[in-house]
């Protein structure tokens, strides 16, 4: 098993950054990410379950589909799979307050 590189999320968060420096890739990300968001709240306002299992598919689909084709890089979640979700909903919500930008620099 190889040693982690990152023990905190404030380290792990410049790397993702650079993970995800594609504008193709920010924007299937923020669609995924977006979508998981939209199924919890639909399943907890309407308490049909079985649509929790949606959300990891969307937003882990649409990410991978950004990793694979356009950054063409592994996933984190693969390596840091907590500090990768975390950095996914950071992310997501910085870009959503235009603190981040979809076109990286």
């Amino acid at each position: 098993m190889t040693e982690r590189k990152y023990h905190s999320l404030k380290e792990f968060y410049p790397f993702y950054l650079t993970e995800h420096s594609n504008t193709t890739s920010r924007v299937l990300h923020f669609i995924g990410t977006g979508l998981f968001f939209s199924i919890l709240i639909f399943v907890l306002v309407t308490q049909q379950w079985l649509f929790l299992l949606a959300g990891p598919v969307c937003g882990y689909g649409f990410a991978w589909v950004g990793h694979f084709f356009f950054e063409k890089n592994k996933p984190a979640t693969f390596d840091y799979p907590v500090y990768s979700l975390l950095s996914d909903f950071r992310l997501f919500f910085e870009l959503l307050v235009g603190k981040q930008k979809f076109q990286s620099k």
